[in-house]
């Protein structure tokens, strides 16, 4: 009888550690899965620098990236849903000759994406 007691018992700790692992592993990978903001990030800041020079068409092109690294961003929902609607104004904006309204849509962005 305590063969049998000490059997089920052996596998019952075999199959608790091997399900505890199977979460640990499933955690890691969910972990890996978050995309950073750093690209958004960084074609913004190179946005301001060409519209700061007046070229129109390196900012478009900056924004159009920034506008698709911004919708892989994961984070908090509502921050990265005003962010990205801040890139689409910016970019709506340089379209219609609005340096400083372009100017502060990015900053905007720019303030939100860091406190994630």
């Amino acid at each position: 009888m305590n063969i049998i007691k000490n059997t089920a018992l052996i596998l019952l700790l075999g199959f608790s550690s091997g399900a505890t692992s199977v979460i640990a592993y499933a955690e890691e990978a969910a972990k890996s899965s978050v995309y950073s903001p750093n690209e958004a990030i960084m074609h913004i800041e190179a946005a301001k620098v060409e519209i700061i020079k007046n070229d129109f068409v390196p900012p478009s092109q900056h924004i159009k990236e920034a506008r698709a690294a911004s919708e892989k961003v994961t984070g908090n929902p509502d921050t990265v849903k005003k962010a990205h609607a801040c890139i689409i104004q910016a970019q709506i904006k340089i379209k219609q000759g609005d340096i400083q309204g372009a100017t502060e849509e990015l900053n905007k962005a720019l303030e939100l994406y860091k406190s994630l």
